[in-house]
């Protein structure tokens, strides 16, 4: 594991990889009790009250948008959505992302809090091995012209 963790391009082609390619697109969770959630910027409601955070009662239903956030051009810049692992090599150029709650490298992909993917170290450990058994035996040619591929989901 240890030789994997030396490989810091691998880790950011996962970690870039996990922000484009969330297993959930959204998740959905229900507040237990009456609360307010506090916003990052203040907006100005239907009746043109600016509010600073947004009310929510107990069993409401709260959609969290895991794709939308990762792919964030206000957090992660103009180029949010395009496959860029260089990004996670730079540093911290988007300071932004530290104000996600992930449990990995502040992308929402596994979750965050109480509720988080409890398996998330295991599934990093299995992707590494599996991309690094993969690539060391094969050489890799993109064709010419570089045909777009494009996602699609429901």
């Amino acid at each position: 594991m240890d030789e994997l963790n030396a490989l810091p391009y691998l880790d950011a082609v996962v970690r870039e990889n996990l922000r484009l390619n969330s297993a959930l697109d959204m998740t959905v969770r229900s507040a237990g009790q009456d609360t307010s959630i506090p916003v990052g910027t203040p907006y100005i409601d239907k009746n043109g009250v600016e509010r600073t955070e947004i009310s929510v009662g107990a069993r409401e239903e709260i959609v969290i948008p895991i794709s939308l956030i990762n792919r964030d051009k206000e957090i992660w810049g103009e180029d949010a959505e395009e496959f860029k692992p260089e990004r996670w090599l730079e540093g911290n150029t988007h300071p932004r992302s530290s104000e996600i709650p992930g449990v990995f490298s502040s992308i929402l992909t596994f979750l965050g809090g109480p509720r988080a993917c409890i398996g998330y170290r295991f599934a990093l450990v299995e992707m590494k091995i599996l991309i690094f058994a993969l690539l060391r035996n094969i050489a890799v040619e993109l064709p010419n012209p570089v045909p777009e591929i494009e996602k699609k989901s429901l």
